[in-house]
């Protein structure tokens, strides 16, 4: 049994297409095939031969072109695109609240954008393994943690540790929608919001 991969057409193609491509890029840059030999190290003549396809190209030669360029590899080569990078999860609708969920993979840190219209239970505060991050987007947010009972506005965060009791939710007057971050015990944030005075 060999390493050698099979051919394949679609490949093929693609580095059928490098050498005028490469050529595009420098041309658009207004570099001569000596500017770019200068910079990559790279012979004119190499260089020549890859832009007209005469040479196969390669990482070892790509890789320097694409720095001189200032280009990722993958234009240089026309990779395909990645597939769509949008989350689209199904909302959580629980007591009132409307959770959709920002992230895909299961355990670890998790992350949420939470919308609730208004107050639709007295504070109840629990406890839970974990540490979260809240950070308010618009409305008001009220933080029952422990002895302390906050008010967060548009643009505060706040952060504890879920042993504590917490409960949080809008507040009388009127919507929140805020983001909250979740993640197993010890992994924590950086963003701090201090407690308002009563």
């Amino acid at each position: 049994m060999t390493d050698t991969p099979r051919e394949d057409p679609r490949i093929d193609d693609v580095l059928t297409e490098v050498g005028p491509r490469l050529r595009r890029i420098r041309r658009a840059r207004g570099a001569t095939l000596a500017d770019l030999s200068t910079s990559t190290g790279i012979s004119v003549s190499t260089l020549s031969r890859l832009e007209s396809g005469q040479r196969r190209p390669s990482l070892e030669l790509l890789l320097p072109i694409a720095r001189a360029h200032q280009v990722p590899l993958d234009e240089l080569v026309g990779a395909p695109p990645v597939g769509d990078p949008r989350v689209r999860a199904e909302p959580i609708v629980r007591h009132g609240r409307t959770m959709y969920p920002l992230t895909r993979q299961p355990g670890g840190l998790q992350a949420y954008k939470v919308v609730q219209e208004k107050a639709t239970e007295k504070p109840d505060p629990r406890v839970h393994e974990g540490y979260e991050w809240l950070y308010v987007l618009s409305g008001r947010l009220r933080l029952v943690l422990g002895e302390h009972d906050v008010v967060l506005a548009a643009g505060e965060a706040a952060e504890f540790d879920t042993r504590v009791p917490h409960w949080f939710g809008p507040t009388p007057d009127g919507p929140v929608e805020f983001l909250s971050l979740f993640g197993p015990q010890g992994e924590r944030m950086h963003v701090r919001a201090r407690p308002k005075k009563s």
